[in-house]
């Protein structure tokens, strides 16, 4: 292995002429397991790769086990994609992977190419092989991610199955996959702070499923981030349907150190980042009414967005426009997203006031009359009219139990108002 590098040295790219500094301002505050006068502190590390649009290294993550740990990460900005210019300052992301994932170089050159640095790590102590490009330098989804083309770290830190998750949770936080997953993304967001062509005051995090639980966690603990997105993820898995509640449950006498320690129920009324959470009506993994309860207790500034029948994976979560939008308006001069208030029911009509800058091209209702498992329940949308700071529909027949109104910009940008539960 080449020597380590510790970041708070000046580093120069041959291949990019990029250099890299720390940055970081040190703290001395202690978050729940997690000691944030060590965390915020940009890790050693060293470039694995600096050939071509998308970079990889190793850096240092938590102890395991009693050992010392490396964990892999990709980097791009619009300088290794050779779109930026000399001495520019690009905002940064953080990208974190879901259960089953790894970091996809795809998905950092995708938000590259949109103007951010960007760094996504593996959480369970793997390294995915080099990016594969189609003859246009375009990655090729899914490549990376093959779980069989994986290879374990010498000095992986814990896997990420449902052992590493909820069994270890008894002594030694060490061997707790969560506690490492937010220590790492914490340390990959120091690590992309510290370097010089990153723009530290305008850094984003946004993760997919179990990277949205991550997200949530990170942005609770860490705020020094403008803005952050988790999708699909929430708190209160200990409750209703959740697929992970029987796992949870098994726990049994431990089960309230896992819910105190690890679940984002215990840790959003903290969150003082501007976050977006995106969704939909049927996800398995993380039910509607957990989403509305994990939403509720953000103090920070908040949207929703929830589509009817949004599938669940890592393509489909990277996909919303909304969240590029979202992170643009707090790091990189976008305009916001249609911000929605309160749904009022009054005569029989529902009625949302809604404030934009990008003038809005639908709304609509939706609701459900179904009852039984949420995942399985069918929705009606009807379309609702959009007034002067307000849009109103019919109210949803008797029968409804869920329902919401989603307003679109014309930039095609969906919002949704709070989830309503009768």
């Amino acid at each position: 292995m080449n020597r380590i590098v510790v970041a708070c040295f000046v580093l120069v790219s041959i291949s990019t002429s990029i250099v890299y500094a720390q940055s970081a301002e040190p703290k001395t505050e202690q978050v729940g397991p997690w000691n944030l006068a060590e965390l915020i502190k940009a890790p050693a590390f060293h470039w694995e790769l600096q050939k071509g649009p998308i970079h990889s290294l190793l850096y240092k993550g938590e102890p395991y086990k009693g050992h010392e740990t490396d964990v892999f990460a990709f980097y791009a900005s619009p300088a290794t994609l050779g779109l930026g210019k000399p001495g520019q300052k690009y905002p940064g992301m953080v990208l974190i992977h879901g259960g089953g994932g790894t970091a996809f170089a795809e998905w950092v050159w995708l938000r590259a190419k949109r103007g951010y640095a960007v760094i996504a790590m593996d959480l369970a102590g793997h390294r995915p092989i080099d990016p594969i490009f189609d003859d246009k330098g375009v990655p090729v989804f899914n490549q990376t991610g093959k779980p069989e083309t994986r290879k374990r770290l010498p000095n992986g830190g814990p896997d990420q199955g449902h052992g590493e998750k909820f069994d270890t949770i008894s002594g030694d936080r060490s061997d707790d996959w969560p506690y490492h997953a937010v220590a790492n993304v914490v340390r990959a967001h120091s690590l992309l702070r510290s370097f010089q062509e990153v723009d530290a005051d305008r850094t984003a995090v946004t993760g997919i499923s179990w990277g949205g639980y991550t997200t949530c966690l990170v942005a609770s603990v860490d705020d020094r981030f403008k803005a952050a997105v988790p999708v699909y993820g929430c708190g209160f898995l200990h409750e209703g349907e959740s697929v992970q509640k029987p796992a949870i449950d098994q726990l049994k006498e431990r089960r309230a150190d896992w819910v105190r320690e690890y679940d984002p129920s215990s840790w959003l009324s903290r969150c003082r980042v501007p976050i977006l959470f995106v969704n939909g009506t049927n996800d398995v993994h993380y039910p509607m009414d957990s989403y509305q309860k994990s939403f509720n207790l953000v103090p920070a500034p908040k949207q929703m967005r929830m589509l009817v029948n949004m599938p669940h994976g890592h393509h489909a979560g990277w996909q919303p426009e909304e969240i590029g939008l979202f992170i643009d308006s707090y790091c990189n001069s976008g305009k916001p997203l249609p911000l929605v208030g309160e749904l009022n029911e009054t005569g029989g009509k529902v009625r949302l006031t809604v404030k934009t800058e990008v003038p809005l091209k639908s709304a609509a209702l939706h609701y459900t009359t179904d009852t039984g498992l949420r995942s399985a329940r069918k929705w009606t949308s009807v379309p609702a009219r959009i007034g002067d700071g307000e849009i109103t529909a019919d109210a949803p027949p008797a029968g409804a139990n869920t329902w919401f109104i989603t307003v679109t910009d014309e930039r095609g940008a969906m919002v949704s108002s709070p989830i309503q539960f009768r």
